[in-house]
């Protein structure tokens, strides 16, 4: 079957899971999901698109507006894909959900006055990635790999981290990538931030860059940091603290492991580098997809580790971090966002040597 009808026979399976008749689809991530990578966003900041997606026994259906429409039908190719185009002018109230889910028992991926929420199972559902969507994952990851070690040479003491932050977009932006997520920070707001929105703040030695970029829909994150001078001892004692609690997350990350189990490994090395309660400053990271992390996992996270998902952990350690997309593979993990020329530490986790990225020190 084509990824389009793999993914329709899955709704079927969820809409019989909850007994409910039709499914509405208004966020972004499954939208891009359902329709194999169309964007529906105008607003890049928007959980809700322009166009929503309605499932039911009789068809399916876009439901949106003559302002959205043209760009739908000729550039997203939505109608040659089988969508029944239900369009209102956009001064007025379209009609076509109601009329279309008249005494059917609705299902919502989100909250929806008279829906059955449904948004934890399409979640789940947009994070088992299908052969097709690994490929796109490989692509989008890729070119984000390169704008970021484009962006970071290029860094020079004495900018800013609004002019940093222009850069790493520019280089995302001219791969045909969307940068969603744009974080930096330079010197001492590395250890007092764990999100570091972009200030006029002027860099002395130290940047970190953030990066998630999105591209058909799929979302992958990495995270690189540069020094310029000798790196001082503490900092490279807790960048290599940090990688080896990396490479536990990675090397746990394999079929058939509750991610419950995943957290603990990653804890304890968290806890034999040293540095047991940082794992309580800021969130690890989870299963990625058609969002940055489809939930954030936790110490009591029952999923299951499945073959074909992607996963972007983020430890951290004050002043340092790491962060790469991955891809579970049936016998081993791809590290999506690889940076061929990056300097590696290779840490050992799980009996395997596994490389994560240094701090790249510019003399």
């Amino acid at each position: 079957m084509s990824e389009l009808e793999i993914k329709l026979q899955r709704i079927q399976a969820l809409l019989s899971k909850h007994q409910a008749e039709a499914l509405l689809l208004n966020r972004v991530s499954s939208f891009a999901w359902a329709t194999c990578g169309a964007a529906s966003y105008i607003n890049t900041a928007s959980t809700g698109g322009v166009g929503s997606l309605l499932i039911t026994p009789a068809g399916r259906y876009l439901i949106t507006d003559n302002i959205e429409a043209p760009r739908f039908e000729k550039e997203e190719q939505l109608a040659a894909q089988g969508w029944e185009f239900r369009v209102a002018v956009w001064h007025e109230a379209n009609p076509a959900l109601a009329d279309l889910t008249r005494g059917l028992k609705l299902a919502a991926d989100g909250p929806y006055p008279g829906a059955i929420d449904v948004s934890g199972d399409m979640a789940r559902l947009r994070m088992n990635l299908l052969s097709e969507e690994g490929e796109r994952y490989r692509r989008v990851s890729q070119l984000c790999a390169e704008a970021m070690n484009a962006a970071i040479r290029a860094v020079r003491p004495g900018m800013t981290e609004y002019a940093i932050a222009a850069l790493l977009d520019r280089e995302t932006f001219a791969r045909g990538v969307q940068p969603i997520v744009n974080l930096i920070a330079t010197d001492d707001r590395i250890f007092n931030f764990r999100h570091p929105l972009p200030t006029g703040q002027q860099l002395e030695k130290y940047a970190m860059l953030v990066l998630c970029g999105r591209q058909s829909g799929l979302v992958t994150s990495i995270t690189r940091l540069v020094h310029f001078g000798r790196l001082p001892d503490d900092l490279r004692r807790k960048m290599v603290a940090v990688a080896s609690v990396d490479a536990a997350f990675i090397a746990a990350t394999r079929p058939g492991r509750a991610l419950s189990e995943v957290f603990r490994r990653a804890t304890d090395a968290y806890a034999m580098t040293g540095f047991a309660n940082e794992w309580h400053l800021h969130h690890q990271g989870g299963p990625a997809g058609y969002e940055p992390r489809e939930y954030v996992a936790t110490p009591a996270s029952p999923e299951i580790v499945v073959a074909g998902q992607a996963y972007a952990w983020n430890p951290s350690i004050t002043g340092t971090k790491s962060e790469d997309t991955i891809l579970v593979g049936p016998d081993s993990n791809e590290v999506l966002t690889n940076i061929p020329d990056w300097p590696m530490l290779i840490v050992e986790a799980e009996g395997q040597n596994i490389p994560r990225p240094a701090i790249l020190e510019v003399s």
